[in-house]
């Protein structure tokens, strides 16, 4: 959220350039202040920590997906390799040991590794 400090500067501000209004500028840096802090309520900002923290979690899930998605097709052009027309039944067995082999790491395995090659061990997970 943006911090009081920063409503109050911006109010200030906006009271300094009103000065010539019938009101006190007090009341006007009150009022201006109450308006802008409701608005920034409004608009649900988030920290540049919080955006920071998500694009991160963001990129490691697409290219865990894009990972993925590569085996997928590994294997689909396995399964077409060993599927013939007439004997598509009996190379399912052959087709399906030769995919268990093909090591896919765990969640939390590709979790570590993904913290280990972008250097962001030090920083929390969401």
């Amino acid at each position: 959220m943006v911090s009081q400090d920063r409503i109050s500067r911006l109010a200030q501000q906006i009271g300094e350039r009103l000065q010539g209004a019938s009101q006190a500028p007090e009341d006007i840096q009150k009022g201006v202040q109450q308006v802008v802090r409701g608005a920034f309520d409004r608009l649900e900002l988030v920290s540049r920590e919080d955006f920071d923290i998500l694009m991160d979690v963001l990129q490691r899930t697409r290219s865990r997906v894009e990972a993925l998605e590569k085996q997928v097709a590994a294997l689909e052009s396995l399964v077409e390799e060993r599927a013939a027309p007439a004997g598509e039944t009996a190379a399912a067995p052959a087709v399906a040991e030769e995919a268990a082999e093909v090591p896919v790491p765990t969640v939390r395995e590709q979790s570590k590794q993904d913290e280990a090659s972008s250097g962001s061990a030090d920083k929390p997970s969401a």
